[in-house]
């Protein structure tokens, strides 16, 4: 099947969270959350090894948007339902949807950081992936020394399938890394 026919939620509901796909007009309250978070997202992401502008930001978006409509990669904002703050971002990356299985990536606002917020997120997006995408393979990536990202999976019942030494490179490019890989899978 084309995957451009595969039904894919545009929104997903948690008890806290509302988690949407990316709208044109969203780069300035994403733009605002990475000038804030630059200092604690810059060692881990490469995206923030510099501010980028709002304008920049922008463009970002709308290519997310586009790729969530070709169902090429499937990124969601996080908002609070009730305030309706944006506390961050997330989504199903490195889609093969003939097996299908994916690899989701996050970050968050500092300021909502330790409120159990990108658990809860990436609980409802697995939940997701898993029983209506079908998907039979959900990996979570990170830096082996990223502990806070680590914490996630490892909450939500992820089993760490390897640890690959000397995989990648940091964000910043100077020096080599450790991958962790947790995976959840279908039964």
């Amino acid at each position: 099947m084309n995957p451009i026919l595969i039904n894919v939620p545009t929104t997903i509901e948690t008890k806290r969270l509302l988690l949407r796909m990316p709208m044109f007009g969203d780069g300035k309250v994403v733009n605002e959350a990475i000038k804030a978070s630059i200092n604690e997202l810059q060692p881990w992401l490469p995206f923030a090894q510099h501010i980028p502008t709002e304008e920049e930001t922008e463009i970002n978006i709308r290519e997310a948007n586009l790729k969530f409509l070709k169902r090429e990669d499937l990124r969601y904002l996080i908002f609070h339902s009730e305030s309706k703050e944006f506390i961050g971002s997330t989504g199903l990356h490195n889609i093969m949807w003939e097996i299908p299985k994916c690899e989701i990536g996050y970050w968050i606002h500092t300021r909502f950081s330790g409120n159990g917020y990108m658990s809860e997120a990436i609980n409802g997006l697995t939940m997701m992936a898993l029983k209506q995408l079908k998907c039979k393979r959900v990996e979570i990536r990170c830096e082996s020394t990223n502990i806070k990202s680590r914490t996630i999976p490892e909450k939500l019942g992820y089993q760490l399938e390897g640890v690959l030494r000397n995989e990648d490179l940091s964000a910043d490019g100077k020096h080599l890394t450790d991958t962790c890989i947790y995976a959840r899978i279908a039964l």
